[in-house]
């Protein structure tokens, strides 16, 4: 699964992928390491923060390769790890509405401090909503 953009179509290929919006490899990686340097020295993202091991190094490699994919650039975490089961290997934290929000806003953080276009912005804001909701393992309305 990865994300598509549509765009007016000037050629073959109408859709670029989000990856390639970014700016590739480099780009997502930078926006990884901007996100958990955020959560590492931000008070407001504490609650997530604390879910996470002391040393957050294999955190970021594996988000990095995750979201190449998730965002339609080489599947890293998949040819390394396998099926991501990202649901699954959440299960074991206790993950409700207050962290949801606080991973967004260190995400959605990130994104405006690396100045990712508000377009693009705005539809990965949507898509990360989508999926850090379905990663609520905790009963609340």
């Amino acid at each position: 699964m990865s994300l598509q953009i549509e765009e007016p179509s000037e050629g073959p290929n109408p859709q670029r992928a989000p990856y390639a919006q970014l700016g590739g490899e480099a780009a997502v990686f930078a926006l990884v390491d901007k996100f958990y340097d955020m959560m590492d020295r931000e008070p407001d993202f504490y609650g997530i923060r604390k879910l996470h091991a002391a040393s957050l190094d294999g955190s970021r490699v594996k988000l990095k390769k995750f979201l190449s994919g998730w965002l339609g650039g080489p599947q890293l975490y998949v040819q390394e790890y396998g099926h991501p089961m990202l649901r699954a290997r959440h299960l074991p934290f206790s993950i409700g509405l207050e962290e949801r929000d606080q991973w967004l806003a260190c995400m959605f953080s990130a994104m405006v401090e690396l100045q990712v276009p508000e377009d693009l912005q705005a539809h990965l804001q949507k898509s990360f909503f989508g999926t850090a909701d379905w990663m609520r393992n905790r009963g609340e309305q």
